[in-house]
């Protein structure tokens, strides 16, 4: 462990940092203390339940997805460095500053239907160079490849900040005393193969057939092909499930289904995907939606969806290959 604080790591020049990109996401990482400071009090502030309304998805708004999402407008809408701001909850970008040099995309609380029961959330961002003075929504559709930062907060037992800047990812947790985000492991590594692997079974009627074959290969484990058993693991929270994978391997599977043939997936590409695949890539492992890589999608819309296959390298390749 370093005594490292995020400040002093984004002062380094590693990777796609400049003193602009490390003050936006010292803004970000700020305004998570705020986020996970409201999270500490739960049912103490009345900030639990349902806040009565739908977002851009069709999905329940929770209290704390509304509160959350504010605090992450309102700091970074006035950042001098951020030309527009996209969140999962919001129909349309955020115009900001004239001239800001990045476009910041975020999903304010992953797997907040796990707020209600006290258990791990998270918020994931995503940072992309502005394309003009002015921002447009046209200016978001910029493929994964072309992020500078990608990372999210874990609100856990401790509140980790995972982070790439482009020069493989880090480890920060927060200090409950000093209140400061210190390095706790650098180089991050995803093995390239692993037993473990996370899907909602409940889906498993609706999913295509390489999918089934791949999961009963798991499930089947030293009696199949595979040669050992896998054990599974389902946290409901993309950062919870991919934060276990930067910890100790595995692969996430959200592939696509019939269950909605018109939807292609149920993750979003610009606040889940995106990001994670960054996450993900720059230790090791690899991404794709079965059939091509996640970071190589050319978005169509601010909130488009797509499966996603992501983790260990060696299951992510072998799953991919039977959809081909």
């Amino acid at each position: 462990m370093s005594n490292l604080t995020l400040s002093q790591y984004l002062e380094q020049q590693n990777g796609n940092l400049t003193p602009e990109l490390a003050q936006v996401i010292e803004t970000i990482a700020e305004t998570c203390k705020t986020i996970d400071q409201a999270l500490q009090k739960g049912a103490l502030a009345g900030i639990l339940g349902s806040a009565g309304n739908e977002n851009v998805q069709g999905e329940t708004q929770k209290k704390l997805d509304v509160i959350s999402n504010d605090y992450l407008i309102d700091a970074l809408k006035v950042h001098p460095q951020v030309g527009g701001l996209a969140s999962e909850e919001l129909d349309d970008f955020t115009p900001a500053q004239e001239n800001g040099k990045y476009l910041v995309l975020f999903d304010p609380l992953d797997g907040s239907s796990n707020i209600d029961i006290n258990m791990c959330v998270g918020t994931i961002f995503s940072i992309l160079p502005a394309k003009n003075a002015v921002t447009q929504s046209a200016d978001f559709m910029q493929a994964g490849t072309e992020q500078v930062a990608a990372g999210y907060v874990l609100y856990g037992p401790s509140t980790m900040l995972a982070l790439t800047v482009g020069a493989g990812v880090v480890f920060f947790t927060l200090d409950p005393n000093s209140q400061t985000f210190l390095l706790t492991t650098e180089n991050v590594q995803v093995s390239a193969d692993t037993q473990e692997f996370a899907i909602n079974a409940s889906n498993q009627r609706h999913w295509e057939n390489p999918v089934k074959r791949y999961i009963d290969e798991l499930l089947a484990g030293k009696t199949s092909v595979r040669e050992k058993d896998f054990n599974m693991r389902w946290v409901a929270c993309m950062v919870g499930d991919i934060h276990r994978i930067l910890c100790r391997s595995g692969i996430f599977l959200y592939p696509y289904d019939l269950k909605d043939p018109k939807k292609a997936g149920r993750l979003r590409l610009m606040y889940e995907a995106n990001p994670m695949s960054m996450l993900i890539e720059q230790a090791g492992g690899a991404s794709t939606t079965g059939r091509v890589r996640i970071m190589e999608i050319q978005p169509t819309e601010l909130h488009q969806r797509v499966p996603v296959i992501i983790g260990s390298k060696n299951e992510v390749q072998r799953v991919t290959s039977y959809h081909s």
